[in-house]
């Protein structure tokens, strides 16, 4: 039977949570600069395919846009789509066509869910480069996720309780991605909801 981390990230081989942890492990790095360009060069990429009746923005997020901050190395994008019917029509096929996996994140139990792309997770494990892609219309709590980001950049010292407590959770759930995002879900929501009232 699939567990619950496949069918999220519709792994192709039949691997139990286990050996998918196994396979992409939870590592946390220092900054690196490039990780700004690499973000820029996947904007490009996407404007290049992709008009204003498709996507209307689109920000970089989560620890990789931080200027300092260490972290999984995965550039995290949020697009935000015109409707999701039309991303169903437009984008899944493209970016599918480009080397993108697709799923549909439930959130459970909390909905609404989003669409999130994925690119550089391999058969023999993780790329060097790897891409997350979340999409969902203006409004949707996914964007929520931007109130966290500019609160880090405005506070180094969030920045390192913050990083602390990733390579903590790393070390304890190197091979369990969802014990570990589970174990950030306290302090994210803390800070954002202290974002979202300054």
């Amino acid at each position: 039977m699939a567990s619950k981390l496949q069918k999220k990230e519709e792994v192709t081989a039949d691997f139990n949570r286990k050996e998918l942890g196994e396979k992409y492990p939870i590592v946390v790095v220092k900054y690196d600069p490039a990780w700004a360009e690499l973000y820029r060069a996947e904007v490009r990429f996407l404007k290049s395919r992709f008009g204003p009746e498709v996507i209307s923005r689109i920000e970089h997020f989560g620890s990789t846009a931080v200027p300092g901050s260490a972290a999984k190395p995965v550039i995290d994008i949020l697009v935000e789509v015109t409707s999701f019917k039309t991303a169903r029509s437009k984008i899944i096929p493209e970016l599918k066509s480009q080397g993108y996996d697709y799923t549909w994140v439930a959130n459970q139990p909390k909905p609404p869910g989003h669409m999130m792309f994925m690119k550089g997770y391999g058969i023999e494990g993780a790329e060097r480069l790897r891409y997350h892609l979340h999409a969902a219309p203006a409004n949707h709590p996914l964007w929520d996720r931007l109130f966290f980001r500019d609160y880090l950049r405005r506070h180094p010292e969030t920045v390192r309780r913050y990083e602390k407590l990733k390579r903590r959770l790393a070390k304890l759930h190197r091979n369990d991605r969802e014990a570990y995002t589970e174990g950030k879900a306290d302090f994210v929501k803390k800070i954002t909801d202290k974002a979202k009232k300054s």
